[in-house]
C-alpha cells in the first residue's frame, strides 16, 4: 500500500491546525474541566472540529476518534484516524511552546501512518511505515547510546509514577541514567525520536495520546509500545526507546515493579 499521500495530507493537516491554535496562543484563553477533570479550551475544539472536518471531506468513509468528540464510525472501513487536537492543553494554556497536534492513521488495527507538529516551535514529526521517519524535512533517527548511565530518560507526571504504584520505577530510573528530566506529554517522545534522549515514559495514556509513535518509533529506529515490550498504542501507557537500551530498561522495569508488589 502507498502511504505516501496519507501522510503527506496528514503533515499538511497538522501545520494547518496548529496555525488555529497559534491563533490563540499566549492571549488569556479560558478554559473548562471535562468530566476526567482535565482541561479543555475553545482552541483544543476548533482545532479537532477543523481536523474532523477535513478528514471527512477527504476521506469521508474513514472512523474518526478524536479526544474532544468521540469517535464517528467508518462504514465498514478498516481506516481510522486518531486526532488530539492540543496534547499538552495545560502547557499550551501557560504559554509553553511544548504542546503538539497530533495525527496518526490506523490500518487494520495497526498506526502506519503518525505526524506530531510543535506550532510553537515550528517543528515536525512525521513517518509512515517504510518511508522513513521526518523531523522538519530531514530524516531523523534514535540515539546509539548502549549505556544506562549515559542515557537520559523523559516522563510526563511524577503523580503518575505515584498513582500507579510504579514509584519504584521512577527511583530506579533516577539511580541508574544520566539524568531524567519532565519534558512531557508528545515532547518527550519527540526528544528519543529526535536522538536527544533515550526513554520517555507514560504511565497512563488514551490512544489519541500517542497513535503516531508507533510508525515514528518504527521508523526511527526504536520502540513504542507498553512497559513489558508489546509494541502498539492500545495498551494504555506508553514506553519509548532507542533500540539498544530497549533491554535494559525493559528489566529494570519489570524488576522494579516486583519490588513494588
Amino acid at each position: 500500500m502507498n502511504l505516501q499521500p496519507y501522510l503527506t495530507f496528514a503533515r499538511q493537516l497538522a501545520y494547518r491546525a496548529g496555525r488555529i491554535t497559534l491563533s490563540h496562543y499566549n492571549k488569556g484563553i479560558q478554559h473548562n474541566f471535562k468530566q476526567d477533570e482535565s482541561p479543555v479550551t475553545a482552541a483544543d475544539q476548533a482545532t479537532e472540529e477543523f481536523i474532523r472536518g477535513e478528514i471527512e471531506r477527504s476521506y469521508p468513509s474513514h472512523a474518526i476518534v478524536g479526544e474532544e468528540y468521540g469517535e464517528k464510525a467508518g462504514k465498514g472501513n478498516p481506516f481510522r484516524w486518531f486526532v488530539d487536537p492540543i496534547d499538552g492543553t495545560k502547557s499550551f494554556m501557560k504559554g509553553v511552546p511544548f504542546y503538539s497536534v497530533l495525527i496518526a492513521l490506523e490500518i487494520e488495527g495497526v498506526s502506519r501512518v503518525g505526524v506530531v507538529c510543535f506550532p510553537a516551535l515550528d517543528e515536525i514529526l512525521s513517518a509512515a511505515d517504510g518511508l522513513g521517519c521526518w523531523w522538519n524535512g530531514k530524516r531523523t533517527h534514535v540515539s546509539e547510546v548502549s549505556e544506562l548511565k549515559q542515557a537520559v530518560f523523559s516522563y510526563t507526571s511524577w503523580s503518575g509514577f505515584r498513582t500507579t504504584k510504579r514509584l519504584k520505577v521512577f527511583e530506579r530510573l533516577h539511580k541508574e541514567f544520566f539524568f531524567g528530566r519532565g519534558w512531557g506529554d508528545a515532547y518527550g517522545y519527540h526528544m528519543v525520536a529526535t536522538g536527544r534522549a533515550e526513554a520517555m515514559l507514560d504511565t497512563s495514556i488514551n490512544v489519541w495520546d500517542v497513535a503516531p509513535y508507533t510508525p515514528i518509533f518504527r521508523e526511527a529506529g526504536g520502540y513504542f509500545g507498553s512497559w513489558d515490550g508489546k509494541e502498539g498504542h492500545t495498551h494504555g501507557e506508553g514506553l519509548a526507546c532507542n533500540a539498544a537500551l530497549k533491554p535494559k530498561i525493559l528489566e529494570l522495569i519489570r524488576s522494579s515493579q516486583k519490588r513494588e508488589k
